[in-house]
C-alpha cells in the first residue's frame, strides 16, 4: 500500500468525510464557522452572567427572555426566526420534553417538526418561561431580531469570541457539530435541523419516525445527565435474538446500517426484558477496539468489523488514541500501545478497520 500524505489524506478519506460529517448539513463555506463545545459554555455562561449581573426586576426579566432564545437555539439547532414565532404555551411542552417548530407564513415550505429536550432543559426553562410571561403579554419570544442579534454580539465579545461567531446561524451549525462528534447519527441530526433525510430503510431493517425522534431524546439525555467511561456508542434496533442454552446472541443495526453482534448470558436477557424491534444502547471501551491498516480486514475471530479512515491519533509514552471515522459520521476509538501503533504506521487518512468481539459489546436498554 502506497504511503499517504497525513495532512491530505486519500480520495476516500475526503469522499467519507464529506458524506459522514458536513454532508446536507453546511455547504462548504460554512466549514470551519461555528464554535466548539468549550466555546458554547463559555458563550452559555456569558449570557449567564450577564442575567446575574442586574439586581433590577424588569432588567432581569428581560434578560431571561434573551437567555432563554438564546438556550432553545443552542440545543435545538433552530433558526432565530423559528424561536421567536414559537408560543411557549402551545409550542413548548415541558411535560413531554418537546419544543414544535411550525410553518411562519404560507410560503414556508418546511414540515411541521417536533425536537425532544432533555429534561435538565425543560427544568430551567420552566421557571424561565413563567417569570418573563409576567412581564410580557405579547409573548416571551416576540422581541425585534436585530435587537436578539446584538445581545448575542456583544456576549460573544464579553467572553473573547469573534462577534460573527455568536450570530444565531452560527449557533445552529454549532450544535449539528457538536451533536455529531457525539455520535448522533446523521438522519437524527437532519430531522432535529428540519433537513430532509435520506431513505432510512436499510438492508436490515426501517427506523421510522418516532424511533427517530427516541434516537434524539436518548441522545441530549446522556448529553446532559448520564455519565459512563465507554467511548464509544451505538443506537440501533434489535434485528434479531437468538437463545441458546446459557447465552444469547443479539444483533442489532444502528441508522446508518452497521450491524453490531452481542452475546449476553441468558438472564440478562431477560433482566433487560429484549425483544426484536427494541431500540437499545451498544457500548464498546476503547481498549476493546482493534485497529488494522489496510484495504482489507485480515481472517480474524471478532464478530464486529467496520470500515473506516483514521480522522486522528494522540500518541503518548505508553499508549494511544486512534479514532477512526467510519461510514454515516460515527467515530470509533480504540486505544492500543504506542508501540503496535508505531508497528501499524499509521497516519491520519488512511484506509483503517476497526474490530471487537461480541463478548466486548455491554448492552443498555434505556
Amino acid at each position: 500500500m502506497s504511503k499517504k500524505n497525513p495532512g491530505r489524506g486519500t480520495a476516500t478519506h475526503r469522499h467519507l468525510k464529506e458524506r459522514s460529517h458536513h454532508a446536507q448539513i453546511f455547504s462548504p463555506s460554512d466549514q470551519g464557522k461555528y464554535l466548539d463545545t468549550v466555546q458554547l459554555h463559555q458563550l452559555e455562561q456569558s449570557f449567564r452572567s450577564w442575567v446575574d449581573a442586574t439586581t433590577r426586576t424588569n432588567v432581569r426579566r428581560s434578560r431571561r427572555r434573551i437567555l432563554a432564545i438564546f438556550l432553545l437555539i443552542r440545543y435545538t439547532g433552530a433558526k432565530l426566526s423559528e424561536v421567536l414565532n414559537l408560543d411557549p404555551f402551545q409550542d413548548i411542552d415541558l411535560d413531554g420534553r418537546s419544543v414544535r417548530f411550525g410553518r411562519m407564513h404560507e410560503s414556508d415550505r418546511h414540515p411541521l417538526r417536533t425536537v425532544q429536550l432533555s429534561e435538565t432543559f425543560c427544568r430551567e426553562m420552566q421557571p424561565l418561561i413563567a417569570d418573563t410571561s409576567e412581564a410580557a403579554p405579547k409573548g416571551i419570544f416576540n422581541v425585534d431580531p436585530g435587537f436578539v442579534r446584538r445581545k448575542f454580539y456583544e456576549r460573544a465579545e464579553a467572553c473573547g469570541i469573534a462577534k460573527p461567531l455568536g450570530a444565531p446561524e452560527v449557533l445552529r451549525r454549532s450544535r449539528a457539530v457538536e451533536l455529531m462528534q457525539s455520535n448522533m447519527p446523521l438522519p437524527a441530526v437532519q430531522m432535529l435541523l428540519g433537513h430532509s433525510t435520506p431513505n432510512l430503510t436499510s438492508a436490515y431493517v426501517s427506523f421510522s419516525e418516532d424511533d427517530i425522534h427516541n434516537v434524539t431524546r436518548y441522545y441530549m439525555e446522556k448529553e446532559s445527565t448520564r455519565k459512563t467511561s465507554a467511548r464509544n456508542c451505538f443506537f440501533g434496533k434489535i434485528q434479531t435474538i437468538r437463545k441458546g442454552d446459557l447465552q444469547t446472541q443479539v444483533d442489532l443495526v444502528t441508522i446508518d446500517g452497521h450491524r453490531i453482534t452481542t452475546v449476553i448470558t441468558n438472564e440478562s436477557r431477560r433482566r433487560l426484558g429484549l425483544k426484536k424491534g427494541d431500540l437499545i444502547t451498544a457500548e464498546i471501551k476503547a481498549p476493546w477496539v482493534i485497529v488494522q491498516k489496510g484495504p482489507r480486514a485480515s481472517q480474524s475471530s471478532a464478530d464486529n468489523v467496520l470500515d473506516g479512515v483514521v480522522e486522528s491519533i494522540n500518541r503518548g509514552v505508553i499508549n494511544t488514541e486512534v479514532i477512526v471515522r467510519i461510514s454515516g459520521g460515527t467515530q470509533v476509538c480504540s486505544l492500543v500501545t504506542s508501540e503496535s501503533e508505531r508497528r501499524l504506521g499509521l497516519a491520519e487518512g488512511d484506509r483503517a478497520w476497526v474490530m471487537f468481539s461480541s463478548f466486548a459489546v455491554v448492552l443498555l436498554a434505556e
